[in-house]
């Protein structure tokens, strides 16, 4: 099959593109990067450098492809981080249009049942609206649940505090999901009819109050505690921090959403027939080495 993704050499499209090569597939990886062709090229995949806003190159990029797998990069400065994700999402919808694609699996995120209240998730569900409104495409919605990297932003807070905190924790659900879990995950849709148009991926579905006592433990901090914040707080320190106000916001927005149960609420009508492969007490050895690191 010749697949396109996007997402350049990602934590997710890097092991998508690698397992695509082995079992065959003509790939083409789409990154805004020129220093990363080489790289690329040296996965046997094939480059293609541009901006996943122009819709020409996108269209161009797509032509004759069987599966496009389509993801936001990330754009923490954007001004309007909803705007941002309608934006990207029209130019994937007009592209796959113009170039005749038929199936595409987007990455999208556990939450993005909601149209409000998820901060910078609504724009996973926006994009999943105009992507639905492509005709006689078969589309597949990713939603994994918070990766696990994301933990990787506490090591400070642990170093100096002593615990996790935000604006959720303690007994609070949390579903999480490993890069290489979702790589999987796409791999099988991109290759297959599609299973739907929404499929939930989930290495882990754990309190927080458990997640930080196997962090912990990989850290020699085995009474690691989650504590919960108030927004309040955690919006003041992300604002001293120097995160844009707007971002701040919504990523307060977020794990408030989180803490309340709203996140979970379709995830847990549906959840995955089967879990990731990689647990957390995996990643967590991961994690203990950027603890130690000096």
């Amino acid at each position: 099959m010749k697949i396109v993704l996007t997402g350049s050499l990602g934590h997710i499209s890097k092991p998508l593109a690698e397992q695509l090569v082995r079992e065959g597939h003509e790939i083409t990886v789409i990154s805004s990067n020129a220093e990363k062709q080489k790289e690329i090229e040296s996965l046997d995949a094939s480059a293609a450098i541009g901006s996943v806003l122009d819709t020409d190159f996108l269209q161009a990029a797509f032509t004759n492809a069987d599966a496009v797998y389509c993801m936001i990069p990330p754009n923490f400065m954007a001004p309007d981080p909803r705007a941002y994700y309608q934006s990207v999402g029209h130019s994937y919808k007009n592209a796959i249009q113009a170039a005749g694609v038929k199936r595409v699996v987007h990455l999208s995120s556990w939450g993005a049942h909601l149209p409000e209240g998820t901060g910078i998730i609504t724009g996973s569900h926006d994009v999943e609206q105009i992507l639905n409104e492509l005709s006689d495409v078969n589309v597949t919605h990713l939603r994994p649940g918070s990766f696990y990297y994301n933990l990787y932003g506490f090591v400070d807070m642990i170093r100096s505090a002593g615990f996790i905190g935000l604006n959720y924790g303690g007994e609070d659900k949390i579903v999480m999901a490993a890069p290489a879990d979702i790589a999987d995950a796409a791999a099988e849709e991109l290759t297959s009819p599609g299973s739907g148009r929404v499929r939930y991926i989930a290495s882990e579905d754990i309190t927080a109050t458990a997640a930080a006592a196997i962090l912990g433990e990989a850290i020699g901090k085995p009474d690691l505690k989650w504590i919960i914040f108030t927004d309040q707080q955690v919006l003041d320190r992300m604002l001293q921090a120097g995160i844009p106000t707007t971002m701040a916001e919504k990523l307060v927005e977020l794990n408030a959403a989180i803490h309340s149960g709203a996140m979970r609420e379709d995830y847990d009508k549906h959840p995955p027939v089967t879990f990731g492969k990689v647990k957390l007490t995996e990643f967590a050895k991961e994690f203990a080495a950027e603890y130690f690191k000096k």
